[in-house]
């Protein structure tokens, strides 16, 4: 069934703290974080919703949102004629109270005004937190096709790692079933025992029906949110259905990438996603024309490898180097380089993510290292060579025991 002529609002839950991605989020929100040299982490879920022709946009914002918003203003502008094209932020206003949002659902609850003055029939609720490509459409139409109330994107994960993720049961059509929060023993999709379905935080709800289901909850003493209270509440006597993320089809796509989703919610996570990036048969394809990752544009100069004066050449080998660079002299190794860093004479970076307007002095020797924007690192500087010294002298994610550099140092 053709979805074209459904009227779709997308409402993106862009508030979230990021507590386990500090220092990276000390001034900013999560999805402003870079991400991939030129990125922000919200451009993903932006481009996907862009890409799949939605183009109805609210972003919710609540902690830290300045350099969002600047983000959004340099980036996602559309025009003004047709006032169906719009990305909107939206930033937490207490409509209904003197305190934040509560939880996902009463973010939604406090921007009902929002919905009904648009009066879509379907609204697309997505978080901003995650790396990936989706076509939405695709998602739409199997939620149309199902004649469902609400339906839930979901990851199939194999058995061993699903329980640290909310597992959703289904039966043989998707249709859900129940749900278990990180459970010890997760409940093995009909079709393949050996992995299960976990929620991606993506939701369609038909619009009357979750304008109903928000009114209700909005009076009970609850999480007020969709994955703890609203789903599991309803699941029972509406028809609430799983999307296998598995079965997108994106142009461009090959099956290395097929069904990528990265949840960048620690240190760890974080890097590993920047680090997919950077081979020539990434995990992640950058570089897929035929579904763009959109993103503001600076107008910066290209970038720029070059001999020091004294000869030295500075090489770049399996890293992803944004535009203004310019590595004098230097070696640059397995890493990904925001804007206009510039790296001089002997320095090394390897293993490591170096934001925009990083300046990397003379004989520098970096290794497992995040540099958030705009720091200079000082001549002859050592991170990632002394463990002791480094979580003596700098933060330390106990995790993976890499280095953050906040934009303040």
């Amino acid at each position: 069934m053709s979805t074209g002529n459904k009227k779709i609002l997308a409402m993106i839950m862009a508030g979230g703290k990021g507590t386990r991605l500090y220092p990276l989020t000390k001034e900013r929100a999560k999805p402003a974080v870079p991400f991939g040299g030129k990125y922000r982490i919200i451009d993903f879920v932006l481009t996907n919703l862009v890409n799949s022709g939605i183009n109805s946009i609210y972003v919710l914002t609540q902690f830290k949102a300045q350099s969002l918003m600047e983000h959004m203003k340099d980036g996602w502008r559309f025009g003004s004629l047709l006032k169906d094209q719009f990305v909107t932020i939206v930033p937490a206003q207490m409509r209904t109270g003197e305190e934040w949002y509560q939880g996902t659902a009463d973010a939604i609850y406090q921007n009902l005004n929002l919905i009904k003055r648009f009066n879509p029939d379907i609204v697309a609720i997505f978080g901003a937190d995650h790396i990936y490509r989706m076509n939405i459409r695709q998602m739409i139409d199997f939620h149309v096709d199902n004649n469902a109330d609400a339906t839930v994107s979901a990851m199939p994960m194999p058995l061993d790692e699903a329980s640290d993720f909310g597992v959703i049961q289904v039966d043989k059509v998707l249709k859900v079933k129940g749900f278990q929060e990180k459970p010890k023993n997760p409940s093995p999709m009909p079709e393949d025992p050996e992995k299960a379905l976990i929620s991606m935080g993506n939701y369609l709800f038909n619009a009357d029906f979750l304008i109903d289901i928000l009114e209700e909850d909005a009076k009970k003493d609850t999480d007020h949110d969709f994955g703890k209270t609203i789903l599991p509440g309803i699941y029972e006597t509406s028809r609430l259905f799983a999307y296998d993320f598995m079965k997108n089809d994106i142009p461009g796509v090959d099956e290395r990438e097929k069904g990528y989703w990265r949840d960048v919610g620690t240190i760890k996570a974080y890097w590993e996603a920047n680090m997919d990036l950077k081979k020539i048969d990434a995990d992640f394809n950058l570089y897929n024309s035929l579904w763009p990752i959109r993103t503001a544009s600076y107008g910066a100069p290209p970038a720029k490898f070059c001999y020091d004066k004294k000869g030295m050449r500075g090489s770049v080998i399996n890293s992803v180097v944004a535009e203004g660079c310019i590595i004098r002299g230097a070696k640059v190794q397995d890493s990904v380089l925001g804007r206009n860093v510039h790296i001089h004479s002997n320095a090394s970076i390897i293993n490591s993510i170096i934001m925009d307007g990083v300046k990397i002095g003379e004989g520098c020797k970096i290794n497992m290292a995040i540099i958030d924007k705009d720091v200079n690192i000082s001549p002859g500087t050592e991170i990632g060579y002394n463990y002791e010294e480094d979580k003596r002298k700098y933060f330390m994610d106990e995790e993976s025991s890499i280095v953050v550099i906040p934009k303040d140092e």
